[in-house]
């Protein structure tokens, strides 16, 4: 990435900042204060936990789409096998431990949930876990959980903007290590700009949104950085 090229981007993103079209995009801290709201890994009844955990009073586009749902796969893994899906969180969210070992042994885990419910519905149609796409689900939990550490993974987006940033490396292959580290570089260079911070701030409200640190804002700048529509 070229320093030039990230203080232009940064740049426009303030711009931005200013316009009504900042609000597009809030829905997701509004889901990342009700999740730090309700989850609990420890919770008796985790299936009714981890329903609670994942809401939005605007959208459910993050977990339910078309041909994208997640939670609604989850929630009838967590039906058959709750100690099971309980073991994948404790697991992912132990940030004690290698990241990549973590994403990797929890895509392992849904791929024997998914297993587990072909066996006992034979009849099923359901042939994935949602859980492996791209690691889109799996970096909403760990952002989610670990707001001021993770932002959320969408490949598509990451890689035009590493172009727009001037990276000469464009893999096309989902790389989340490789995404964490540089949406960490970019936070620190968001954090450093005190007029950008104010003006993300003030698009927030205390009573609906997580207000606390959180490199959702990363996401928000590589979202708008590749945009279609955007033009430096």
């Amino acid at each position: 990435m070229q320093l030039k090229q990230i203080q232009a981007w940064m740049a426009a993103y303030k711009d931005f900042l200013r316009s009504p079209a900042a609000d597009q995009r809030l829905y997701i801290w509004e889901s990342q204060r009700i999740f730090q709201a309700h989850w609990d890994v420890a919770a008796p009844d985790f299936s009714d936990m981890y329903d609670r955990s994942l809401d939005n009073s605007h959208t459910r586009r993050l977990w339910k789409r078309e041909r994208y749902e997640p939670k609604r796969f989850m929630l009838e893994a967590i039906a058959l096998a709750p100690e099971m899906v309980r073991q994948a969180f404790l697991d992912l969210l132990d940030d004690t431990k290698d990241l990549e070992a973590r994403v990797g042994r929890f895509v392992f885990y849904s791929d024997e949930l998914l297993r587990i419910y072909r066996e006992t519905f034979p009849k099923t149609i359901e042939t994935t876990h949602y859980h492996h796409n791209n690691y889109e689900m799996i970096s909403l939990y760990l952002a989610f959980r670990y707001p001021d550490r993770y932002s959320f993974y969408e490949h598509a987006h990451f890689r035009v903007l590493l172009q727009r940033l001037g990276s000469t490396d464009l893999s096309t292959s989902a790389d989340f290590g490789r995404f964490c580290k540089v949406m960490r570089t970019l936070y620190g260079f968001l954090l450093k700009d005190s007029d950008l911070l104010a003006w993300h701030s003030r698009r927030l409200l205390p009573e609906k949104h997580y207000t606390g640190e959180s490199l959702l804002l990363v996401y928000d700048f590589y979202r708008f950085c590749s945009d279609p529509d955007v033009i430096l």
